[in-house]
């Protein structure tokens, strides 16, 4: 089982000072915590896609671009992509060159998105959330697998032949299916032979395991090797000296952007006692010192019937800087090796 780190590069308020770190610095901030993940082993480090003033990851392959110019060994990626809002041909364009600057280094994790500002944004209709993605991985698996590619839709113009380039360095070239919850997704995954990751943001992981297992019944009855089928978590997580230690540093930044996320969606508010009972042994979040860390890394992957990746999000907009280096260190020199002892 491997492991990484997944950024929504956010906006970040500095707890010490209480001041805001200006978009620049939050962007070398970022570079420096991917260039960390390299030294230190992690195995991936992925950017996500949103489209609103708390984050700053609108464009995740120019700032892949500048991490892989930056790192050798580390497997860069998105976390995810929003399909749905996004032309297949220039996502390809783009991915395929980010893997001809990193020598092959590149995963492509495609997915609808939990927000929905990009449909507005790019005018698209919500109306059309479900069909815009089919149609458009339909149309990306097969700028995969040809150059020259004949396609048409209702969603973009045709395609008579077209060439694409520039092709990737890997052949194929890993695309992932981003998931949440709803079984159709786990299924059409699975029909596709598609490496699944799964966003768990809540509940138990433990819940997931029939849709994990829905996802591998319908790849094997599509014809899939198991070996294709790779399940993957995003999660999210910290690593500190003690399990007290990373419950205080990370709930202040949890609550601030929960609280908005409740207050547009409806929800009642968060509280600790709610943030405390997600961060115990059955939570959705990976919490602790790096012993408690790795074990539930371990017992969760179990429970899902196995495991091949797993990204802690470390995303928090009350995240010292310094923090969240440490954080990143804990995991790749001492986390990551526990896990690996174990399998």
């Amino acid at each position: 089982m491997h492991l990484g780190v997944d950024s929504f590069v956010s906006a970040v308020t500095d707890p010490a000072s209480g001041r805001l770190i200006g978009a620049e610095e939050r962007m070398e901030h970022l570079l420096e915590e991917i260039e960390l993940a390299d030294r230190v082993g992690l195995y991936s480090f992925g950017i996500g896609e949103h489209h609103r003033s708390e984050y700053y990851d609108s464009a995740p392959p120019v700032i892949l671009a500048a991490a892989a110019a930056r790192t050798s060994r580390i497997r860069l990626g998105s976390a995810v992509a929003v399909l749905s809002a996004a032309d297949p041909v220039r996502v390809f364009q783009q991915f395929a060159t980010l893997d001809l600057i990193s020598k092959g280094r590149i995963d492509l994790v495609v997915g609808r998105g939990s927000f929905t500002e990009a449909f507005p944004l790019f005018g698209l209709s919500l109306a059309d959330y479900d069909e815009l993605f089919a149609e458009k991985l339909d149309l990306l698996l097969r700028i995969r697998e040809s150059e020259h590619v004949t396609w048409s839709g209702r969603h973009r113009p045709p395609l008579t032949g077209q060439g694409v380039y520039p092709r990737p360095l890997q052949d194929p070239l890993p695309i992932w299916v981003g998931v949440g919850g709803t079984p159709e997704s786990f299924v059409r995954a699975g029909l596709l032979g598609l490496p699944l990751m799964v966003a768990i943001i809540g509940g138990q992981p433990r819940q997931f395991a029939p849709l994990v297992d829905l996802y591998r019944r319908a790849g094997a009855q599509a014809g899939h090797s198991p070996e294709t089928l790779q399940v993957g978590l995003h999660v999210f997580g910290f690593v500190a000296e003690s399990t007290q230690a990373a419950a205080d540093t990370i709930y202040p930044g949890w609550h601030e952007m929960f609280e908005k996320v409740s207050r547009e969606r409806g929800f009642s508010p968060p509280s600790r006692a709610q943030f405390d009972a997600t961060s115990g042994p059955d939570g959705a979040f990976f919490m602790g010192d790096p012993d408690t860390v790795a074990e539930k890394l371990v017992r969760i992957s179990g429970q899902l019937g196995g495991v091949d990746r797993i990204s802690l999000q470390m995303t928090n907009p009350r995240l010292a800087h310094d923090d969240l280096l440490r954080g990143i260190e804990l995991l790749g020199t001492e986390a990551a090796p526990r896990v690996a002892a174990s399998a």
